[in-house]
């Protein structure tokens, strides 16, 4: 398969799947909205049986949006091929009423255009490129998209190990570095919370008779300070303190919220061994900590390196030169990869913006973006 096959039949549709783009990001779809998340799960459903999907199943969720699988093509005697990728947004509805969807010279700007409804557009795309230009699929291919990726995939997790225990290899649609380059590795992501239970006092009177649950938490502080090494691309901040009552009374209370990043899963499982080990230092105080390592690293390991190895020269074959790269953040690649699965990340299109105002994709980027998914489902 030549890439102006695919990118030239796709160039010349591109109209059409802007307006269908637009569509997608019309429809407003936060995290937390099931009825809106619902209605769009049922829309994206409906569109990969036109695409031909040997089979769709809208998985019911009872406490958040309901997910999307697709399963095409045959060779039914091979492991599949799983794409990834997530339809929820960080945005609330009423967002496009002051941040409209609009094309800006080779941008199209949106809420949720670039992380990630561009990468729906890429999965029709090229599925419908293939099937246009009469080329079928030797391997299944599995498509999920879930609904609550953009609050931790709490809902989607066992249903995304499942599907990528049975997978030959992963691709995910999230977007690319900025410079386009594919994702091979990541950071994992973990959430705690520090809580510090003191004792109240008059400040004024006796305040020798409290035990104050904020300079304990100043202590504590400074202890998950301590277990940065940045050398080593481990992280923790915590980004948000509360405690006391007013100013005369010695605070009875006080908590802190972590996030916590590493490289490594030896690196995560020494921090959730660290952080619960924190032991008081103010006399007549107790120190609590809860949470844990919500998405494990995506270590570059010698089963992603191949991937990327044979990506790149699929690319080459299409005139593009793949590059790679890390990243702090954590996608549902993490969770693949860390079981086993040969997983590429970064697939999505070029843009930027993510989570912020200016959020927008470039769109040339699409034709060649899903000439490039269309090879990597045909030929890997």
């Amino acid at each position: 398969m030549k890439a102006p096959l695919v990118q030239s039949w796709v160039e010349d549709r591109l109209d059409d799947y802007l307006a269908e783009l637009t569509a997608l990001v019309e429809h407003e779809s936060p995290s937390r909205d099931k009825g809106a998340l619902d209605a769009l799960a049922a829309r994206i459903g409906a569109r990969w049986v036109d695409l031909g999907a040997r089979s769709v199943e809208i998985v019911e969720n009872s406490v958040g949006g309901n997910h999307v699988v697709g399963r095409f093509g045959g060779g039914l005697d091979q492991r599949p091929a799983l794409i990834v990728g997530h339809f929820d947004t960080v945005w609330p509805v009423g967002t496009l009423a002051r941040m409209p969807i609009r094309r800006e010279g080779a941008r199209l700007h949106g809420p949720g255009v670039y992380d990630m409804k561009t990468s729906l557009i890429l999965v029709h795309a090229a599925l419908e490129s293939l099937a246009a230009l009469g080329l079928s699929l030797r391997r299944p291919l599995t498509v999920l998209f879930t609904s609550d990726e953009e609050i931790g995939s709490l809902t989607s997790r066992t249903l995304i190990e499942d599907l990528a225990r049975q997978s030959e290899h992963v691709l995910v649609l999230e977007p690319p570095l900025d410079d386009g380059s594919l994702k091979t590795a990541r950071k994992g992501v973990g959430s705690f919370s520090l809580t510090v239970e003191g004792k109240a006092a008059h400040a004024g009177i006796a305040p020798e008779q409290g035990a104050s649950a904020i300079v304990e938490l100043a202590h504590q502080i400074l202890r998950i300070q301590a277990l940065n090494d940045p050398s080593a691309g481990t992280t923790l901040n915590v980004g948000k303190i509360r405690g006391g009552t007013t100013s005369n009374v010695v605070a009875d209370q006080a908590s802190a919220e972590i996030d916590v990043r590493t490289v490594t899963i030896a690196a995560a499982e020494a921090v959730e061994r660290a952080l619960p080990a924190l032991d008081p230092v103010t006399p007549g105080t107790r120190v609590l900590v809860e949470g844990g390592i919500n998405r494990p690293p995506m270590e570059r390991s010698p089963a992603i390196a191949a991937l990327f190895d044979r990506a790149r020269s699929i690319g080459r074959e299409l005139g593009m030169e793949l590059t790679e790269g890390s990243t702090g953040g954590g996608s549902d690649g993490n969770f693949t990869a860390a079981l086993g699965a040969p997983t590429l990340d970064g697939l999505g299109a070029l843009g930027g913006g993510a989570h912020a105002d200016h959020e927008h994709i470039l769109i040339n980027s699409i034709p060649e973006r899903a000439a490039l998914l269309a090879a990597l489902i045909l030929k890997l």
